[in-house]
């Protein structure tokens, strides 16, 4: 399987740890994905939004992890529009199991949050296109 580029979109305020738990599972030796680029804390402008473009163009994939308060996070909002207006494959991911995970405000009413699993992750990462 060929390994794939993935930009992580996640909450900031709330969520940062998921990311790194993430970012260490790309480092394991059959991981199908690495980490180029992730989301930046600061303020969402022209600029910012520019830079994110930039970096989602340059991957295969968005992978979003999904946390308690993602509804509310206007970055992720953002980076989920700006995947899909690339025409960037992205994936929702339950980042808490025993809490309720919630989309981000842009995700698709027939977007499913997925289960992180290691398993459930290489698949759909194999499955983005």
């Amino acid at each position: 399987m060929a390994t794939k580029s993935a930009f992580i979109s996640f909450d900031f305020d709330h969520d940062e740890e998921l990311r790194d738990a993430l970012v260490a599972q790309a480092k394991n030796p059959d991981s199908p994905f690495n980490i180029t680029d992730w989301s930046v804390k600061e303020p969402i402008t022209e600029n910012w939004r520019k830079n994110v473009r930039d970096r989602i163009s340059r991957t295969d994939l968005t992978i979003v992890i999904c946390g308690e308060h993602t509804h509310d996070a206007a970055g992720v909002a953002a980076e989920v529009t700006i995947a899909r207006e690339e025409g960037k494959p992205y994936f929702l991911l339950q980042g808490r199991p025993n809490k309720t995970c919630k989309k981000p405000r842009m995700a698709l009413r027939t977007d499913e949050i997925h289960k992180w699993t290691w398993e459930n992750l290489k698949s759909l990462i194999a499955g983005s296109r």
